[in-house]
């Protein structure tokens, strides 16, 4: 028997512990407006410990082999914050997370956490969908002075817009699963049909346009 992969090992937990939810029938409908056949939520993942230590493990490692001269982890609010602080903890290495946008009271931070002009950053982020969020996250650290090497993040739903944003930002991105993965997975485990897979894929290719 083959050796499972890590981006199949990641997409099977994500859908045992229904961090991932798939309903081709019965879309849901995103804040943007889009209608989806899948819902993921990466923050279920922390309830489990067994599926939360693989991931830290996987994001951790990821880490390590892409950019073993990182100063600090940074967690893109909000669901990568806990991700992203148990992946400090693991490195033993400083951590901040950043905010969509500055506070609106206080000290009016953005960056929440010390970082220093010069640090070199690794980003960790829960998904990646069009990879806005992330992107305001890589400008504040920038704009602060940090050098971001690069971002992690657990899942991508491997939208070109998303691979185009990142590389008009000069940003490398490591995902330890994806949306061809998972498709295949729930396809093997019985999760949606094969007819159903072929509505999946439809999405994929014109998200913002979709309809069942």
């Amino acid at each position: 028997m083959a050796q499972r992969t890590l981006a199949e090992t990641v997409a099977s937990m994500l859908l045992e512990v229904k961090a991932v939810r798939l309903s081709p029938d019965q879309p849901f409908k995103w804040a943007s407006g889009w209608n989806s056949p899948i819902y993921c939520d990466n923050r279920i993942t922390l309830s489990y410990p067994k599926v939360r230590t693989a991931i830290k493990n996987g994001l951790a490692s990821a880490v390590k082999a892409y950019w073993s001269d990182v100063d600090i982890i940074a967690g893109v609010a909000t669901a990568g914050i806990a991700q992203g602080a148990l992946v400090a903890d693991w490195l033993d290495l400083p951590f901040c997370y950043v905010r969509p946008e500055p506070k609106k009271h206080g000290m009016g931070n953005q960056i929440e956490g010390k970082i220093k002009a010069g640090q070199k950053v690794v980003l960790i982020e829960d998904l990646v969908s069009t990879g806005g969020s992330s992107l305001k996250a890589v400008d504040a650290l920038r704009e602060a002075g940090a050098n971001v090497l690069g971002m992690v993040s657990i899942f991508t739903y491997g939208f070109e817009i998303a691979d185009k944003n990142f590389a008009e930002k000069n940003l490398k991105v490591y995902t330890l699963s994806n949306y061809e993965t998972l498709i295949k997975e729930a396809v093997a485990k019985n999760y949606v049909s094969e007819s159903q897979q072929i509505t999946l894929q439809e999405w994929r290719h014109n998200p913002s346009e979709w309809k069942v």
